[in-house]
């Protein structure tokens, strides 16, 4: 948590539960070629105000590594695992030219009871450290968009129930890493299904709070204007929702916990 309170004026830290972002920040490494990939501002922030220069960061779903690309800005260690081999090659491609040298990636199953501990602690040995400070999860939103063809990657699960209980278990594996007092912080979005909403990131809060020892110290809502290819499409889609009886999802949550016991 910041520690250093001197500059709180001046500090670019988000507090507020709602942020309305007008466009993901660019430059560096940072890239939108991967669909669904983190809005590089939710890592910064949640790294900046959560752990301190030289802490580590977990990162369950690492996706096109902005996460990474945020620790090697804030000057903090990273662990990262996907199963997306293709997308962790070229991670690593981005990165072999970089000063930073405490970082992990693996290419491993975050639900897997025996690879994914072994990968763990093989990643905390490499970095020199015992326990992670902060813990980040970005997983897909069920079957909206595949990320890969491998059958045990998460965005291929229909079914909602199936979905929670795999997300259970690749906490339960990670959530022992991450030191006592330690942050947790994860981005969630609902879906649309037979008509209805489902609330998909309410059923994932719910399932870490009756869990896991957190207390819930934060419900952000995330809008970012210019994250949907429904930009220049808007008068389409407001007239189909008017035709319906829906409304437009614009809208992520991130959720933040306080790992207690």
């Amino acid at each position: 948590m910041t520690k250093n309170m001197e500059d709180w004026k001046s500090s670019d830290i988000d507090v507020d539960s709602l942020w309305l972002i007008s466009e993901r920040a660019k430059g560096g490494k940072r890239t939108n070629s991967y669909h669904g990939n983190f809005i590089p501002q939710i890592p910064y922030q949640l790294i900046k105000r959560y752990t301190q220069s030289n802490d580590t960061v977990l990162e369950l779903f690492t996706g096109s590594g902005t996460t990474l690309f945020e620790c090697e800005t804030l000057d903090r260690k990273y662990i990262g695992f996907d199963i997306n081999k293709q997308m962790i090659d070229e991670i690593q491609e981005k990165m072999k030219d970089s000063p930073m040298d405490g970082f992990v990636l693996n290419d491993c199953d975050v639900t897997e009871d025996k690879l994914f501990p072994f990968a763990m602690e093989n990643s905390l040995s490499k970095l020199g450290v015992k326990q992670v400070d902060l813990l980040l999860a970005h997983p897909p939103y069920l079957d909206i968009v595949k990320f890969t063809d491998d059958p045990r990657d998460l965005s291929h699960i229909s079914d909602v129930n199936i979905f929670i209980n795999k997300l259970y278990t690749a906490f339960a594996l990670s959530f022992p890493y991450l030191k006592k007092g330690g942050y947790m912080g994860i981005v969630m979005g609902d879906i649309y299904r037979d008509s209805q909403v489902v609330p998909l990131a309410f059923y994932t809060m719910n399932m870490i709070q009756q869990n896991f020892g957190v207390k819930l110290k934060g419900i952000i809502v995330k809008n970012i204007e210019g994250n949907r290819g429904k930009l220049g499409q808007q008068n389409i889609w407001k007239y189909r929702a008017l035709r319906s009886d829906y409304y437009l999802f614009k809208h992520e949550y991130i959720f933040v916990f306080k790992k207690i016991r």
